[in-house]
C-alpha cells in the first residue's frame, strides 16, 4: 500500500535540493543560513516518520532561529526578463496551460480511482491518503510533459522552486507548523477550555447563540493560527460537537462543511495565512504586503454572515 511517507520523502528531496543549490551559491551572503533552514526542513520530510519527537522539536527550534535572525538571503540567479517571457508566452500560446491544468484533473481523477484499485484484495492507497498521492502522481505528470515541450533540463525544477522558496522566505513552512500547533491544540484539552468558556457567557439552550459563537470561534482561530484544518478540531471538539451536535441535535456532516467554509472566512483576512496572503504579495513584490487581505476583508465578512446565516437554517433542520 502506497502511503504518505512516499509524497513526504519526494517534498524533501525538493526541499533538499533547495538547500544544496543555495550551499554552492557563493553569492547570497546569507548561503549558509539558506543552507541549514532548507536542510532541516528537508530531513523532517524526509526522516520525520522515523525521527524521535525530540529531534524534530530541536531542528523547528534551529529553524526558528535561523530565520529569525536576520532572515534568510534571496537567489542570485537573473530572472528571465520580460521579453523573454513574453517570447515563451508568444511561442507556446495557451499551450503553456497544459502542464497546469494536468494537476487538477489528474488528482481527481486519481482521488476517484484509488478508491477501487487494489492488489490482492488490498486497496493500493489508503483511502485517507488518496487525494495527496494523486496531487504527488499529477505534479511528476505534469513536470514530465512542461519539460520536454518548453526544452528545459531535468535541473529546471529544482533551480526555480529555489528561486520561489527563496523568493518566499521562512513563511513557506508557516502552514505546516501552524497545522501542527493546531493538532497540538487539540490533544491538550484547548476545545474543552473553550466549552467552559461558552458555557459561561452564552445562552447554550439558544441555537442560534451556539452556532454564531461557533462561526466566530472558527473564523478567529483560523486567523490566529492561518488555517482552518488546524483550528477545526479544536472549535468542533469544544463547541460543535457537544453544543450544536448533542445539545442541539445538529447535522454533524451540515456543520463540518459550513463551519469549515466559516473559518476559511478569516484565511481571507489573516497575514498568517501565508501561503493565501503573504506569498502573493511577496510574489507579485507588491508595495504593500498585507494588500491582498486588505481587497479580501470585505469579501470575507460578506461570506462569514452568509456561512453563519446558513449554518444556522441548515443544521438543525437536515
Amino acid at each position: 500500500m502506497i502511503g504518505l511517507d512516499v509524497v513526504y520523502i519526494l517534498a524533501g528531496f525538493m526541499f533538499a535540493a533547495t538547500a544544496w543549490i543555495n550551499f554552492r551559491d557563493r553569492a547570497n551572503p546569507k548561503r549558509w543560513k539558506s543552507t541549514l533552514f532548507w536542510g532541516f526542513y528537508a530531513v523532517t520530510f524526509m526522516f520525520g516518520s522515523w525521527l524521535p519527537p525530540f529531534v524534530t522539536g530541536c531542528m523547528a527550534i534551529v529553524m526558528a532561529f535561523t530565520a529569525g535572525l536576520g532572515g534568510l538571503g534571496k537567489h542570485s540567479a537573473p530572472e528571465p526578463d520580460a521579453d523573454t517571457r513574453r517570447g515563451y508566452a508568444e511561442r507556446f500560446g495557451n499551450r503553456l496551460f497544459i502542464p497546469a491544468l494536468m494537476i487538477p484533473v489528474v488528482t481527481f481523477a486519481g482521488t476517484v480511482a484509488f478508491k477501487y484499485l487494489g492488489v490482492g484484495g488490498k486497496l493500493l492507497v489508503a483511502p485517507g491518503n488518496a487525494t495527496l498521492v494523486s496531487l504527488c502522481i499529477a505534479v511528476l505528470l505534469a513536470l514530465a510533459v512542461a519539460l520536454p515541450m518548453l526544452r528545459q533540463t531535468l535541473a529546471a525544477p529544482f533551480t526555480e522552486s529555489r528561486r520561489l522558496l527563496n523568493a518566499v522566505g521562512p513563511v513557506a513552512a508557516l502552514p505546516q507548523l501552524l497545522a501542527a500547533l493546531g493538532a497540538l491544540f487539540a490533544a491538550a484539552g484547548v476545545g474543552s477550555v473553550i466549552s467552559d468558556l461558552v458555557g459561561r457567557f452564552i445562552p447554550v439552550d439558544n441555537g442560534f447563540a451556539v452556532v454564531v459563537a461557533y462561526g466566530i470561534g472558527m473564523a478567529l482561530f483560523t486567523m490566529v493560527m492561518g488555517n482552518a484544518f488546524a483550528a477545526f478540531p479544536v472549535m468542533t471538539a469544544g463547541i460543535g460537537l457537544p453544543l450544536i451536535v448533542h445539545l442541539h441535535h445538529g447535522n454533524p456532516a451540515i456543520l463540518g462543511a459550513v463551519g469549515m467554509l466559516t473559518g476559511y472566512c478569516g484565511t481571507l483576512m489573516t497575514p498568517m495565512a501565508a501561503n493565501f496572503n503573504a506569498v502573493p504579495a511577496a510574489l507579485l513584490e507588491l508595495p504593500d504586503p498585507n494588500g491582498v487581505i486588505k481587497v479580501q476583508v470585505p469579501t470575507g465578512l460578506a461570506l462569514f454572515v452568509v456561512n453563519i446565516a446558513l449554518m444556522y437554517v441548515l443544521v438543525f433542520r437536515f
